[in-house]
């Protein structure tokens, strides 16, 4: 008897392992083996599972080098950290930004965010159109009870490249190469100019607006007339278009001539070199879309604020690399500037 107890007791236990063992090869209903293009599964469960979080781009496309790609880069992130659905549409023309928002807030997604200040008026639309649905711009403000505004103030941490650059040129003459003539890309202007005059008031600063934000070969000849010009050093506002700068000074290194190049937004010596790029203004878009999507699965997403970073935020800055080609001396000057904005005992013009 106790040894027919003993085998019907063992009996159980291997049928339950294979039981187990085919349960658990069965497909996920969630998964996704195919996601469609520009969308991330997210990644493991986590307390994002159940939200979808939308990006449409403005015309420079994730693959900018630039805020685009901070901002997508920000999401893949989250939905690898909490298993959030993340999904972008790229938008080739101003003529895709309605239908691109439309299609994630038609989808239910929790959050739509729209990049760039040019996408503000198409944003503001979908959004009245749409009072339940909850949305979110960077670089521009849509002042309505459902969407949040994230903006920078972007001539602070232009204001401290323009410092390098004022002490670091060798020819006094200095670039600027800009997209679109809009609000947001004179803050950059504005503040590397004041910097230059700031750090070298002998230094010229020579601009450029390319008209747009997706045309590299814009930004490459742009870049060689300020080259031609005398400039050793440019810094491009311009998305995708500034990549076209960068362009024209590796040609110029390969044949001997050194120029430099200061990236935007983020670090783009890690996409272009340390050989070209002396330093980079960065811009942490990618850490404020982060922030707001965490406070939505939080339940603390709010609607009608405008977030403004700068430098006492860390919201912008330089690259944390820059004493690879920038000397220490330069980099303490760098320091003492900064921390005269942040007191507020230097105030950088915006415009």
């Amino acid at each position: 008897m106790k040894k027919l107890i003993k085998y019907s007791f063992l009996l159980v236990i291997v049928l339950s392992l294979v039981l187990s063992g085919c349960g658990g090869a069965k497909p996920s209903p969630t998964s996704e083996a195919n996601p469609s293009p520009g969308a991330s599964p997210g990644g493991a469960a986590g307390s994002g599972k159940d939200f979808k979080f939308g990006m449409v781009t403005d015309v420079g496309g994730i693959n900018d080098k630039s805020f685009n790609q901070s901002a997508w880069e920000a999401l893949q992130k989250l939905g690898k950290d909490t298993g959030a659905n993340v999904k972008y549409l790229q938008s080739k023309s101003d003529a895709d930004f309605v239908p691109n928002l439309n299609q994630f807030v038609k989808g239910k997604y929790n959050l739509t965010w729209g990049i760039g200040f040019i996408i503000e008026k198409a944003l503001k639309q979908v959004a009245q159109q749409n009072p339940d649905a909850k949305l979110a711009i960077v670089d521009n403000v849509v002042d309505l009870p459902n969407v949040t505004s994230v903006t920078f103030a972007e001539q602070e941490g232009s204001f401290l490249v323009g410092v390098i650059a004022g002490l670091m040129t060798k020819t006094n003459k200095i670039g600027f190469v800009g997209g679109m003539d809009i609000p947001v890309i004179k803050r950059f202007e504005a503040g590397f100019r004041a910097g230059i005059k700031a750090a070298n008031p002998q230094a010229q600063l020579i601009t450029n607006y390319t008209g747009t934000f997706d045309k590299p070969d814009l930004g490459k000849s742009a870049a060689a007339t300020l080259y031609n010009g005398g400039a050793d050093i440019i810094f491009p506002s311009a998305g995708a278009t500034g990549s076209g700068v960068f362009n024209e000074a590796k040609d110029r290194s390969k044949a001997g001539k050194k120029v430099w190049v200061i990236g935007v937004d983020k670090d783009q010596s890690v996409e272009f070199g340390t050989d070209i790029t002396l330093t980079s203004m960065i811009k942490r878009v990618d850490e404020a879309v982060y922030k707001i999507c965490n406070d939505m699965i939080a339940g603390n997403f709010k609607g009608g604020q405008v977030t403004n970073l700068g430098l006492k935020d860390n919201g912008v800055g330089i690259a944390d690399n820059s004493n690879i080609n920038v000397p220490e001396d330069v980099l303490k000057k760098v320091e003492e500037y900064k921390a005269k904005i942040i007191s507020g005992e230097i105030k950088v013009p915006d415009k």
